[in-house]
């Protein structure tokens, strides 16, 4: 392990920045970009220039005179159905590749003594690879790492507030899951579902189940996509306006709320 020199940390500002809409950002987070001398991203491609353009305009509007950009590549993740242990390992590989990127990135941009940011879509503490990545880069020694952590709003939250609905019933739990196990986790408690992470049009696997849905993408954005009704009525829909969105947009990020349909509350309760 590298042993660090006297006065050779680096401070790094971890982000939240919303779901997509500029007016998301906290206070909190406002003041905190006008903190950061360096501002690191990853691109993720021309298909998602857009994400990498919205982070821009923020910083337009919001950090200081003067700041700095580093950007660098974010590396290709195979994203195909696997099992379990396959998709973990593949991601752990992933985030390994990462974490490459940005231990570069703060070696050759960020000088001690500096401020650094990461700009992260909606929260860092819900599904966002961040934190385990300045995790592993901390662990491999090579450079010292001051890091304070702004959390956001989340796609969860924006979703809940465009359809006008609450997340949770009045005593009911609430699970969050990615798609990959939303079979299992919609048989394993009676509360209501949060759908992240869909590669796959998850909710097809359980049309045959009474459940209102509450979907949407691009959720924050102009591009913006609402959806709700019983899930045995808007399955259809829902697969149609994604593939086009897909299509026009060569990628596609939704969320959605899956919600049990009870005799004596119906889904809006």
């Amino acid at each position: 392990m590298t042993t660090q020199q006297p006065g050779s940390r680096r401070r790094l500002l971890v982000i939240g920045i919303g779901a997509g809409d500029p007016d998301h950002l906290t206070l909190a987070a406002v003041k905190a970009i006008r903190r950061a001398d360096v501002f690191l991203i990853l691109g993720k491609g021309p298909e998602k220039s857009s994400l990498t353009d919205l982070r821009r305009a923020m910083l337009d509007e919001h950090a200081r005179p003067g700041y700095r950009v580093a950007e660098g590549q974010d590396p290709w993740r195979d994203r195909s159905e696997q099992d379990r242990g396959s998709y973990t390992a593949a991601v752990h590989d992933w985030r390994s590749r990462r974490a490459d990127v940005c231990e570069r990135l703060i070696l050759d941009e960020l000088a001690p003594g500096e401020t650094g940011a990461f700009l992260v879509w909606g929260d860092p503490a819900l599904y966002d690879s961040t934190l385990a990545i300045l995790d592993e880069i901390e662990d491999r020694g090579t450079v010292a790492l001051d890091i304070e952590v702004i959390p956001g709003i989340t796609s969860v939250q924006t979703l809940a507030a465009r359809h006008r609905t609450t997340l949770n019933r009045v005593g009911r739990p609430i699970h969050i899951t990615p798609a990959r196990r939303l079979p299992e986790a919609a048989t394993a408690h009676d509360g209501d579902t949060v759908v992240m992470l869909d590669a796959h049009e998850s909710f097809t696997r359980l049309e045959g189940r009474d459940l209102w849905i509450y979907w949407g993408a691009y959720l924050g954005t102009p591009d913006e996509l609402l959806i709700s009704g019983r899930l045995a009525d808007v399955a259809d829909e829902i697969r149609h306006v994604r593939a086009d969105a897909r299509a026009r947009h060569g990628w596609i990020m939704d969320t959605y709320l899956l919600r049990p349909v009870e005799p004596e509350d119906g889904p809006e309760t």
